[in-house]
């Protein structure tokens, strides 16, 4: 049984690819046609290509590995620290350290400099230290946080890596190429799939698409950690968290297949 049906896909906006001009041509396979001036994905491949990921990720998790949840655009920022939190995964939402994977062992120190200042927080340290040495340190709290307070719990290397925008978090996918760590991603039409060892073909800027597929990728490490099955709630709760961001639909790409595609053209 797939993990989430056509219908939840299409309501979703899965199936809207950019500009027929801002075409990768190596993502034809994953194209049923065009409308508009905008490409249309195949979604029978997407459910298909949406399976294999799941289970990957599922296997991953089953087999005790952690994954890395990666998407620090404005549009999957939340989505992406919501998720992963869910999950119990690691994530980085606001900034991709260069380096992170691939020279571990010192950014593993910053990493370890965060956790310190947390302790000494909780154990009520810094309120005993001067305003100047206090406020120093908040400050270096909070720069770390920004950058690596979804790696908090981190000891070692991620299994694989989940990724949203290719384009955008292209240098963690070179790192994790460098490395050998799997890919799992979103490849919308002007991407490259070659480089992508899981590929999911979608939409990769409406927030409902990023909502769905990572909720579905969240879950696939639930299920493979606790041995349940989870996709019978996946689109409920996607559904849920959607509704409870009805406020962020405004920033969606806006794509109608009959005329109105001003907007689309601005934003894809």
């Amino acid at each position: 049984m797939a993990v989430v049906t056509m219908k939840s896909l299409l309501e979703a906006g899965v199936h809207f690819g950019h500009q027929v001009r801002r075409w990768d041509p190596r993502m034809k396979h994953y194209i049923f046609t065009q409308r508009n001036g905008i490409h249309i994905f195949d979604l029978k491949q997407t459910v298909a290509k949406l399976d294999e990921a799941y289970a990957f990720l599922s296997k991953v998790s089953r087999e005790g590995g952690n994954v890395i949840f990666i998407g620090t655009k404005k549009a999957a920022q939340d989505i992406v620290r919501e998720e992963a939190t869910r999950a119990g995964a690691w994530y980085v939402n606001e900034r991709w350290v260069g380096g992170l994977m691939t020279n571990y062992i010192t950014v593993r120190k910053s990493i370890d400099r965060l956790k310190q200042i947390d302790r000494e927080e909780a154990d009520g340290v810094i309120e005993t230290m001067g305003i100047k040495e206090r406020t120093k340190t908040m400050k270096s709290k909070a720069r770390l946080s920004k950058l690596f307070g979804g790696l908090r719990t981190m000891e070692g290397l991620p299994r694989a890596i989940y990724v949203i925008d290719t384009h955008k978090e292209h240098s963690a996918i070179q790192e994790a190429h460098v490395l050998g760590i799997p890919v799992v991603a979103i490849v919308d039409t002007n991407c490259n799939p070659d480089e992508i060892d899981y590929q999911i073909p979608a939409n990769d800027d409406a927030i409902r698409s990023l909502r769905l597929i990572t909720a579905l990728m969240a879950s696939a490490l639930i299920e493979g950690r606790e041995g349940v099955q989870q996709s019978e709630a996946n689109e409920e709760h996607a559904s849920m968290a959607d509704f409870a961001h009805e406020a962020e639909k405004a920033k969606e790409p806006v794509v109608e297949v009959e005329d109105s595609t001003d907007d689309e053209n601005e934003v894809r």
